[in-house]
C-alpha cells in the first residue's frame, strides 16, 4: 500500500507543470508571513526583554538574472510586536518594516516542487514606539538574512509557495532619550504565499 501511495504521489508530481525559471522572467507573490523572534531579546535597563510575534500580509517581487537565479525583494505590512520585561510585564509596543533583499537559487528538479536557498541583506525600521515608561525610541537595523523554501507548480504560470526566512535585527533601544541597551529581535520568518510567473 505504502507503494502504491508513494507511485501515485510521483505520477502525480511528473504530470504537474514545472515553473520555469529562466533568465528575464518575473514573479510576484502575495501571502501572509509570520514573524516570531527569538527567545531572550537582550537585556533593557538590565532586564531581559521579550518581543512579541505577529502575522501579516507580505509581498515579493523577484526577477531572474539567469536561469534558476533570482534577485528577490521582500516587503510587508508593517509588523506589530509587544515589548516586556522580565519582572514588569508588557511596557510598549512598536511596529517596523523590514524589507529584504535576496539572491535566491532555485534548484531545478524537472518536477512541480521546486527547492530554493537565498542570502541577502535586511533594512528594519521601526515606528509608532510607545511605552508606558516614556518615550521610546528604537534605532533602524542592518543585517543579514538567509531563506530556505520550495514552490509547487499549480500551472505554468503559478505557484503554492512555503519558506522560512531568517533575519538578524539588532537594534540600540532608547526610553526618554537615554540608551537602555540592544534589542536582539532576530526573527524566523515563515510564510506561505500564491507566486505568479510573468
Amino acid at each position: 500500500m505504502k507503494h502504491l501511495i508513494a507511485s501515485l504521489l510521483a505520477a502525480g508530481c511528473l504530470a504537474t507543470p514545472a515553473l520555469a525559471q529562466e533568465a528575464g522572467s518575473l514573479t510576484l507573490g502575495f501571502g501572509i508571513g509570520y514573524v516570531a523572534p527569538k527567545d531572550n531579546n537582550g537585556l533593557l535597563a538590565g532586564m531581559q526583554s521579550d518581543v512579541g510575534s505577529n502575522a501579516r500580509p507580505i509581498v515579493t517581487l523577484e526577477y531572474f538574472i539567469r536561469d534558476n537565479i533570482g534577485v528577490e525583494l521582500l516587503g510587508a505590512l508593517p509588523f506589530k510586536h509587544k515589548v516586556s520585561l522580565d519582572g514588569v510585564g508588557e511596557i510598549g509596543e512598536t511596529k517596523h518594516l523590514p524589507p529584504t533583499i535576496s539572491v535566491n537559487w532555485h534548484i531545478p528538479t524537472g518536477g512541480a516542487l521546486t527547492p530554493f536557498v537565498g542570502v541577502g541583506v535586511n533594512y528594519t525600521k521601526f515606528f509608532e514606539e510607545k511605552s508606558i515608561l516614556g518615550e521610546l525610541k528604537i534605532k533602524e537595523s542592518f543585517g543579514l538574512a538567509a531563506t530556505i523554501g520550495a514552490d509547487y507548480a499549480i500551472s505554468e504560470k503559478a505557484a503554492v509557495r512555503a519558506d522560512l526566512r531568517y533575519i538578524d535585527i539588532d537594534s540600540d533601544v532608547y526610553l526618554n532619550g537615554a540608551n537602555i541597551g540592544k534589542v536582539n529581535v532576530d526573527p524566523l520568518v515563515a510564510s506561505v504565499s500564491y507566486v505568479m510567473k510573468f
